[in-house]
């Protein structure tokens, strides 16, 4: 058996091969990413269903000269192992390995950084116009995008400016799931065979610019043309595409599972002047039967049998639940006691449980697509006809609908309860997916309150203290992963707004915290007590509004303070003490924990947890400086 994958170091090694060789170097780019992610997890799914794609991009485009802009990254395992990264490709997201997501910093391959969906078709555009500037007219640019990723707003932007503004680029829509354009057998074929033949384009070119030389046509009636071209090519084909309406020009559907073809088409519309999108088709999870039967369970598997299919889950008797299920179950509960309650999620029902409220009450559960900023106003729109939304959005994710919740929910005071799931250092998804930034960018806006569980029980009450003792914006922000609970269901009751609570008493020093980060505090002080060391530790719960009773006492008692947040140190828990103190004339010495000023990189959440300082033996080792038993400094 021929070792091709081997002989591949960059694209140029696959370049040299002859094109008969594609199909069998697919084949081995397949199993080696079967083989590492068994062992070594990721996401699986999509990467599987790009191998030929990824191949064919690589033959045909001279990269990195030429740029491919991927759309999220998860698509692009198989770029990653033909640009280099094959020998480190069984780091990927591990701390100090590779990313799971493309990366500039990384490559010289990974033309853009991806990670949140729908930027590739903007960011490719402006490099294509870009390159036109400086007279780069040898330079192609390509954008990948999914179909999943279609459904976001910023990728119709890109779109609707790619088809007004003059650029060369090439968009390959990868449609492994909706059918945007369906097949109508040997007509269709052939029909995408003559309008990506090279014979056809340069007879439309010099027609064009032959009635460009009569007076006939100008660059204000190209579009015009466009339009009627795609008008008679629906006629024909009985069918339309919403590419066509935005005057660029569509080719497919193409069979993105056909290596050669797939260089055929690319190499014939490569050159082709103004923007163009090729759309293929492809079966997510291809050539693995278990991922390719179950897109959504193999998109993220974790370990796996390569042999036989079987996912490798260790299941531990009586160990708490994920914060997830808590809260698709408490929610199912709210919504059994209140017709109004219901659900919207983007395009995340199973990550954040809302699979529960969807499978109990259909009608009243939302997944509304990629598309956070519409989920926001969707919820507002519900809440303003005096429905109760549940608007659950992973916090990197919120970021993408920072205005909405300024204009259409706090401006209004509408009654629309945000959760935030994966709030805080998420692991092995790494930077473009921490959620740290919330409580900063939250905490200035008016009309928001904004709150976080220590705990299960704490989750559950705060979402009963959302529907019903708040009649405006109600923000909970949780991380991703298992409690601290077996015993999670409690009765749930109203947590009074901005109140926050001692945990325990002490002397020397108060901790301050917020969320279940509050934990590795309590486990931190439980081991600096067997040292004669006094610490009081007090839960916030609140950020906002902020319990001003608990902080004049601690002002008034300690002059050393600690805050611990599961965010970034500057501008969240910490800073609202320090403004706190200021303001009230208060002048204790406060040491911020937190995630630093700097984007964190990829790993387990125990080592990012260490690498920020925010583990229970730094903590333990930061109350000891403080205390005067160690010499140190905390890190910033």
């Amino acid at each position: 058996m021929e070792h091709l994958l081997d002989s591949i170091h960059i694209p140029k090694d696959l370049r040299a091969l002859p094109s008969d060789k594609l199909e069998p170097v697919c084949a081995e780019l397949r199993q080696y990413i079967i083989d590492v992610l068994s062992e070594n997890p990721g996401h699986l799914g999509a990467s599987l269903g790009t191998v030929e794609l990824t191949v064919a991009l690589h033959y045909v485009f001279n990269t990195p000269y030429d740029r491919v802009v991927w759309d999220v990254g998860h698509q692009a395992y198989g770029h990653k192992i033909l640009t280099g990264r094959k020998e480190v490709f069984h780091t990927l997201r591990k701390l100090g390995g590779i990313s799971g997501f493309p990366n500039p910093a990384e490559s010289e391959y990974d033309a853009f950084i991806a990670g949140h969906a729908s930027n590739s078709i903007s960011a490719a555009m402006g490099m294509s116009v870009a390159s036109a500037l400086r007279k780069e007219t040898d330079r192609h640019v390509i954008a990948v995008i999914g179909d999943g990723a279609m459904t976001g707003g910023l990728a119709f932007e890109g779109l609707n400016n790619a088809s007004v503004n003059p650029n060369n680029l090439l968009i390959i829509l990868n449609d492994n799931n909706m059918a945007i354009d369906h097949s109508v057998g040997g007509l269709s074929q052939y029909l995408v065979d003559i309008t990506t033949s090279q014979a056809y384009n340069k007879m439309r070119y010099d027609v064009y610019r032959g009635l460009r030389k009569m007076n006939l046509i100008n660059n204000d009636r190209r579009e015009n043309i466009l339009r009627l071209n795609n008008s008679l090519k629906a006629l024909l084909t009985r069918q339309h595409n919403l590419f066509e309406g935005f005057s660029i020009r569509y080719f497919g559907p193409v069979d993105g599972h056909d290596v050669n073809y797939l260089v055929k088409v690319l190499n014939d519309i490569k050159d082709l002047q103004g923007p163009k999108l090729l759309h293929i088709k492809t079966k997510k999870g291809k050539g693995f039967k278990p991922a390719e039967e179950s897109a959504t369970e193999w998109h993220a598997p974790g370990r796996f049998n390569k042999e036989t299919g079987e996912r490798i889950v260790v299941h531990k008797l009586d160990e708490p639940q994920l914060y997830q299920d808590v809260f698709g179950h408490t929610l199912v509960e709210l919504a059994e006691k209140d017709e109004r309650v219901v659900g919207v999620t983007p395009a995340m029902p199973t990550g954040c449980s809302m699979t529960f409220l969807m499978k109990a009450f259909p009608e009243r559960a939302f997944d509304v697509g990629i598309a956070e900023g519409h989920a926001v106003t969707f919820s507002a729109g519900l809440a303003k006809e005096g429905m109760i939304p549940f608007c659950n959005i992973y916090s990197s994710f919120m970021q993408r609908a920072f205005d909405m919740v300024i204009h259409d929910v706090a401006l209004p005071r509408l009654h629309v309860v945000l959760c935030l799931d994966r709030a805080g250092l998420v692991g092995e998804d790494g930077a473009t997916h921490h959620g740290v930034f919330d409580m900063a960018y939250f905490r200035p806006i008016p009309n928001l309150v904004i709150a976080s569980p220590l705990n299960e029980w704490d989750l559950r009450n705060l979402m009963y203290t959302g529907y019903a003792a708040c009649d405006g914006p109600f923000v909970i922000r949780y991380p991703r992963g298992k409690g601290e609970m077996k015993d999670w269901r409690n009765e749930m009751c109203v947590l009074p707004i901005g109140k926050g609570r001692k945990l325990r008493e002490g002397n020397d020093v108060a901790v301050l915290s917020i969320g279940p980060i509050g934990n590795e505090v309590s486990k931190a002080i439980g081991m600096v007590e067997s040292e004669g060391l006094s610490v009081a530790h007090y839960d916030m719960i609140y950020l906002k509004p902020l319990d001003e009773e608990l902080l004049h006492e601690v002002g008034r008692r300690y002059r050393r303070i600690v805050t611990v947040e599961n965010g970034v140190a500057r501008g969240g828990l910490g800073s609202a003490v320090l403004e706190f103190m200021a303001d009230h004339g208060y002048t204790p010495n406060v040491r911020r924990v937190g995630v630093p000023d700097r984007f964190i990189e990829h790993g387990s959440i125990p080592e990012l947890y260490h690498l920020c300082g925010m583990d229970a033996a730094s903590i333990a080792d930061l109350l000891r400086v403080e205390c005067g038993v160690l010499q140190g400094t905390i890190k910033e």
